[in-house]
């Protein structure tokens, strides 16, 4: 998204093993069994520690006083938080601290892609794609929405205890698997192997197939194990038990939504997820206009270069509300943020409608995240990045697309495709996405890859505690929540109180507005060094040197080594595009000709940028309902791909020369 309204009120702030009891337990008691029925048992009076107990302690005390494993109660509260407790302040679906514990009332509601400020289609010869808002889904509050309330219940602690107190939380959710494996015949206590069914209970899904991948990424976890440093300062340990195999019980198939893999509805997804098909609709209607994405035939076509990350800026019922909307736009994928569970809506094969620019859009496949850019600590889950990840894995592998900042894009690097377009170009998944974490969980951490005085850097701050001050998450101008961050801020000079980098495309001066990408780089992005001076380095951005601060103590970027261009010789500068079109001569008759318009920018002599790649011009003309005029149009004239400012950017192979640095 590109502007965020305010949001509603926050509430305050080892081989085989014999048999156990609960072998087929979870076959016979569906996981959509409320959580909410039962009367609460009365609250053990040890169960929360006394204030000023480490978080290490409180995981163990909730563990004894429920008899719930500790290596259990770490590898659930791991999976929904990282152990993190967010000041208290809720997720996207209104989850509250290391548990994750979740109350739909003060669950965020908004829009992405109706705002009004960009084409989701982002193509000239279609006239420009304005979607509407959609009311969001009346109905009951799932049980995955539900558990504080109910937690409340279980250990007698008041609800805003339970927000704001990572110990009571921590109670919480031991109270929560206790009663869990009690529904389902499970003994107290004991080993971990046998908590299987109650942590796939515990993840509120609504299908068997979903609690049964949470469960799995749960005890995946535990048997790696893990320690971090949290948000508040404080290390916690998981210690590993890589020989624990737990007793998973017999799954009549895989579940309700589940289908056969030759299935025409079968969604393209890993096995190691829980996945749906969930179809956005293409038909016909109006006056010749159809929706919400084009039939293609990729990557026999055109290939697949692309993975595009969005936010959702909406919550999970209304957004499948929306892509079932034939008059409003797609995307690929949603994925949900309390278990990670993921819902396929348009074919990898086609074209959804996702990114603000056409030629992006044919050559990628869109994945939605429950989430709020503007949101500091409307977090992410780990489920959900965990998730993401391995669908990301498994369309990089099935597409051939390399695990790097230019061809994992978030929506926020996406190009402009004319002049016109930059100011209205989306901003999310916006500072907040933690790239550092997400390309570890991809098997591709941004490490250095040159000495000290590499002529490269890859963008690399310490996200947990790196927290650059953003401004307008609520009211204009008022500052956000200070929180961790993938974004570095770029200035003018090697002073913090020098200007902030102008994007001239924008028409507006700089701000540390959240949604001004002006004067800053993201984790993982590559950029070609223009110069050092002390603790700052100076890379080439956007057409001029831009500066920021790289103390070697602390370090923001790390040598890095690469392929770069810049203007080939006689040249004094050379033009940067938003889309890589074909010349004239390549169109044939019946498909207009697409102008190769230049952006507003320039790559001057003496600059260099780390190039992504080549590609051919290419083109995709279907602009009607009807197949049969659809073409891909190829040219002879290639570019390259860059990073040019925050966003990527062309240019013409035939302007740059390319070397390594």
């Amino acid at each position: 998204m590109r502007r965020s309204p305010v949001r509603p009120g926050r509430a305050p702030a080892a081989g085989a093993r014999p048999a156990r009891r609960t072998a087929g337990v979870l076959a016979a008691a569906a996981l959509t069994l409320p959580l909410l029925g039962a009367a609460p048992p009365a609250a053990p009076p040890d169960a929360v520690p006394s204030g000023g107990t480490s978080l290490q302690e409180a995981f163990s005390a909730a563990a004894a006083a429920y008899e719930v494993p500790r290596s259990v109660l770490l590898g659930v509260s791991y999976l929904q938080s990282r152990w993190d407790t967010h000041g208290g302040a809720p997720s996207v679906t209104g989850g509250y601290g290391p548990m994750h514990l979740t109350d739909a009332r003060t669950a965020l509601a908004a829009t992405h892609h109706d705002e009004g400020t960009e084409d989701p289609r982002g193509d000239d010869a279609r006239p420009p794609l304005r979607p509407e808002a959609r009311a969001p889904r009346a109905g009951s509050v799932p049980d995955r929405l539900a558990t504080l309330p109910r937690a409340a219940e279980l250990t007698g602690l008041s609800a805003g205890r339970l927000r704001e107190d990572p110990a009571a939380n921590v109670a919480g959710g031991a109270a929560l698997l206790a009663e869990a494996q009690r529904e389902l015949g499970g003994e107290p206590g004991g080993d971990p192997a046998d908590w299987y069914g109650a942590v796939a209970r515990f993840s509120g899904a609504d299908d068997i197939a979903s609690g049964a991948a949470y469960a799995d990424e749960v005890y995946e976890v535990i048997r790696a194990g893990a320690h971090r440093v949290t948000d508040t300062g404080e290390p916690v340990v998981l210690a590993a038990r890589p020989g624990l195999a737990p007793d998973r019980p017999a799954l009549p198939g895989t579940g309700p939504r589940a289908v056969s893999a030759g299935s025409a509805t079968a969604p393209e997804c890993p096995a190691t997820v829980s996945c749906e098909w969930i179809p956005a609709p293409y038909e016909e209607f109006g006056d010749g206009d159809y929706g919400n994405h084009d039939l293609a035939d990729r990557p026999a076509s055109q290939p697949v270069r692309y993975i595009v990350v969005h936010d959702t800026e909406g919550a999970w019922e209304g957004v499948l509300d929306m892509v079932q909307d034939p008059t409003y736009v797609s995307w690929h994928y949603s994925l949900r943020s309390t278990d990670g569970h993921i819902a396929q809506h348009v074919r990898t094969k086609d074209v959804a409608w996702h990114a603000g620019n056409w030629y992006v859009n044919a050559g990628s496949i869109g994945l939605e995240h429950e989430g709020f850019l503007a949101e500091p600590d409307a977090w992410y889950t780990e489920a959900m990045y965990r998730s993401s990840a391995r669908l990301v894995r498994y369309l990089a592998g099935k597409y051939g697309i390399p695990l790097d900042r230019q061809h994992i894009l978030g929506h926020d690097t996406v190009p402009g495709p004319t002049a016109a377009a930059v100011p209205g170009m989306h901003t999310d998944p916006g500072p907040y996405w933690d790239w550092a974490h997400y390309f570890e969980l991809l098997g591709r951490p941004f490490e250095a890859t040159a000495g000290k005085s590499g002529g490269l850097v890859t963008i690399r701050p310490d996200y947990a505690t790196h927290g650059p001050v953003f401004t307008g998450c609520g009211a204009a101008a008022e500052p956000c929540a200070v929180h961790g961050s993938s974004a570095v801020r770029l200035y003018s000079d090697h002073d913090e109180k020098s200007a902030l980098i102008r994007d001239i495309g924008l028409g507006s001066d700089p701000t540390t507005g959240v949604n001004d990408l002006s004067s800053r780089v993201s984790t993982g992005q590559q950029y070609a060094v223009a110069g050092r001076w002390g603790d700052w380095t100076a890379i080439w951005y956007l057409g001029r040197k831009a500066w920021f601060r790289n103390p070697e103590e602390r370090p923001t970027a790390v040598p890095a080594a690469g392929r770069v261009v810049t203007p080939r010789k006689g040249l004094d500068s050379v033009p940067v595009y938003g889309r890589a079109y074909p010349e004239e001569a390549a169109y044939p008759e019946g498909v207009p000709v697409q102008d190769v318009s230049p952006l507003p920018y320039t790559l001057l002599k003496g600059q260099r940028y780390v190039t992504g790649g080549k590609v051919p011009g290419e083109y995709l003309y279907a602009v009607t309902f009807d197949r049969s005029s659809h073409r891909v149009v190829r040219g002879g004239e290639p570019y390259y791909r860059i990073q040019f400012g925050h966003r990527v950017a062309f240019v013409r192979a035939a302007d740059v020369t390319v070397r390594t640095v």
